[in-house]
């Protein structure tokens, strides 16, 4: 099992960027997949990104690609999401989440899957 915190969400204009960060403990955090999930109040839980264990496949949801890029770095326990190109509509809390199975479209896609959450970070776009 891994913990996990996010770190790297604030308030920035539309056309502006963030860098969100999670940091995991636990010693196997290299065999997880790795997604980035946000919500909104009284909506569900929504994909974002998702990265496999080794970094070698990666999926984004539609409304979030050519702006958004997830990476990891498993020497540093580290996953990122940078956000370019930030729209109101990217306003949402941010959550990492770890995902033990095997790799997906039905695993990486839904947040029922996953094994583990970090408590969010907020990220607000103002317009």
């Amino acid at each position: 099992q891994v913990s996990l915190v996010e770190s790297g969400g604030g308030l920035v204009q539309a056309g502006g960027s963030l860098r969100l960060s999670c940091a995991a403990s636990g010693r196997t955090f290299s065999s997880y997949n790795m997604g980035w999930f946000r919500q909104v109040p009284g909506k569900e839980r929504e994909f974002v990104a998702a990265i496999r264990w080794n970094g070698g496949i990666i999926r984004y949801a539609d409304s979030v690609k050519g702006r958004f890029t997830i990476s990891r770095d498993n020497a540093k326990k580290m996953v990122y999401l940078q956000m370019n190109s930030l729209e109101p509509e990217d306003t949402a809390v941010y959550y990492c989440g770890a995902n033990s199975r095997t790799w997906s479209s039905g695993s990486y896609y839904s947040g029922n899957e996953y094994d583990c959450w970090g408590q969010g970070t907020q990220v607000t776009v103002s317009s």
